[in-house]
């Protein structure tokens, strides 16, 4: 049997009924980060028309963590659901939120013992959209391989939603590429997040995934992802400990988004940069 051709980057399918456009936001790093985002926040929604809005905030608390502070600002700003990833426990007091709030998830291949909740089903534009937050575990934590992990969750959140969004917050392009393949067709989006540097692969997969290996960072580009540029230098050269800041010059809101049919998978991505005034 021929190969299927790719999708197109963008442009709608022929026929296809268009059910929600998801605007994703990348890592919001500090509140540099914050600032951006909450300056953009009313063009993205101008420009874009998203019906859902997931941001992921893992690094809004001081550029590590996320706290219920940043969070509740950054649903103020119109998040319907905010992911995390690998400094998801860094700050103990947000423990109990995470718990309490479903809207905001953190890597479902965690040990499911740990605080908070690793997928969420929101409504929007009349579709019950399923956010599956995974970590990577190639230079990265998990209790559960990702691919494991989605195959135990896929079917259960299936019976529950018309489509599902996968952020995959890991560390090498290869894991990342490697997800985006396995869940081809099965899934709305792979969008991968941590490595803060955009990445241009993203494209619709010949199954109707949409998949980008990183959307990129929400924070200062006068930094190394997001730190000052001369505490990160010092760090690599000297290798001795530095206390990290959080850069503030020049803040850019990066991510992508999709356009996800009544079929429950993707007809275009696209991945933005903007300059945050």
């Amino acid at each position: 049997m021929p190969e299927l051709p790719d999708r197109a980057a963008a442009g709608p399918a022929a026929g296809s009924l268009v059910g929600v456009k998801l605007l994703f936001i990348g890592d919001v790093v500090g509140s540099p980060g914050r600032r951006g985002l909450a300056s953009l926040m009313p063009g993205l929604r101008e420009r874009f028309e998203p019906g859902l809005v997931v941001v992921n905030g893992e690094n809004s608390a001081g550029g590590m963590g996320v706290t219920a502070k940043t969070a509740e600002e950054i649903f103020a700003m119109g998040a319907d659901v905010i992911t995390l990833g690998n400094h998801t426990y860094r700050h103990r007091e947000v423990y109990g939120y995470l718990d309490e709030t479903e809207r905001i998830v953190r890597p479902a291949n965690y040990r499911h013992a740990n605080p908070g909740h690793g997928s969420v089903v929101v409504e929007a534009e009349g579709m019950r959209v399923a956010v599956l937050n995974l970590s990577g575990t190639v230079g990265l934590t998990a209790a559960r391989s990702p691919f494991d992990e989605a195959d135990l969750r896929l079917d259960g959140l299936a019976k529950k939603s018309d489509a599902t969004v996968v952020d995959f917050h890991a560390e090498v392009t290869s894991e990342k590429v490697a997800l985006g393949w396995y869940l081809d067709g099965r899934v709305a989006a792979v969008l991968g997040t941590h490595t803060h540097v955009p990445t241009a692969d993203g494209r619709v997969l010949p199954g109707g995934t949409a998949f980008i290996s990183d959307v990129g960072m929400t924070g200062s580009r006068r930094s190394v992802l997001g730190v000052r540029t001369e505490q990160a230098i010092e760090r690599m050269r000297t290798d001795m400990p530095v206390r990290f800041e959080t850069a503030t010059e020049d803040v850019w809101v990066m991510g992508a988004t999709v356009t996800i049919n009544r079929s429950g998978l993707a007809d275009s991505i696209e991945p933005f940069m903007l300059p945050a005034p």
